[in-house]
């Protein structure tokens, strides 16, 4: 069985992409990012999901990605709230946080040369956030073809790949994934302006395409919200 470092945010599609790693018989670590979230309850989201699939190793860095700003997940700026479909999938959000899967990747990058390992997972989604440009096919394999330079293993002859398995699945598509391996969503976080109890909003952007992927897989969130 081969190492696989996965990105764990605590978010629904971190852990079905968790689940889906583990599926397809790679040895989980799991890398979560504490970057100075305003949602950084996810991280006990991704502490307890981490603990439930059993991963091999689950370790969360600590940057701060609020010295720059520039969104509102990192900075005092409003969450976009109760904003239709159509309002959505205009153009990049103020959610979208600057450079954020690059820095990601960069540090699941470093562990898996440290594990030996070329495989490394990420959650993203390309149908339902389109306008996040490190969401995209073109950015994954760029990735790819930059840590062949930019890394020891790399100019050694290993190949690092990207998996982004739930790339063009919709949210209930990736929620019947999800379900089909047993993932309990209870334990998953996926608001960006949550209570101080923890409760989901319900009305920003990601709350409505999570409620919206459970009402059309035909499926119960069992999450809190503070409204629905």
């Amino acid at each position: 069985m081969s190492p696989a470092v996965v990105l764990l945010s605590g978010g629904l599609d971190s852990a079905v992409t968790l689940a889906i790693a583990i599926a397809e018989g790679y040895v989980p670590y799991a890398l979560s990012l504490q970057y100075g979230q305003r949602h950084r309850v996810e991280i006990e989201s991704a502490r307890r999901l981490a603990e439930s699939l059993r991963v091999h190793d689950h370790r969360v860095a600590q940057i701060d990605l609020r010295v720059f700003g520039g969104s509102a997940l990192t900075d005092d700026i409003a969450v976009p709230q109760q904003r239709s479909a159509e309002e959505m999938a205009e153009g990049i959000p103020i959610t979208y946080v600057p450079a954020r899967n690059t820095i990601f990747l960069s540090y699941a990058l470093a562990w898996a040369e440290v594990l030996g390992a070329s495989d490394i997972f990420i959650g993203v989604n390309a149908v339902d956030y389109s306008g996040y440009p490190d969401c995209r096919p073109k950015f994954l394999r760029a990735f790819e073809d930059l840590a062949a330079v930019a890394t020891k293993a790399g100019l050694s002859g290993t190949r690092f790949e990207i998996h982004a398995p739930l790339l063009q699945l919709s949210k209930a598509d990736i929620i019947r994934k999800g379900a089909d391996l047993g993932i309990n969503f209870g334990v998953t976080h996926s608001c960006y302006d949550p209570a101080q109890d923890g409760a989901a909003c319900g009305v920003c952007d990601s709350c409505q395409l999570r409620l919206a992927g459970f009402r059309d897989a035909g499926l119960t969130d069992p999450i809190r919200y503070v409204s629905k």
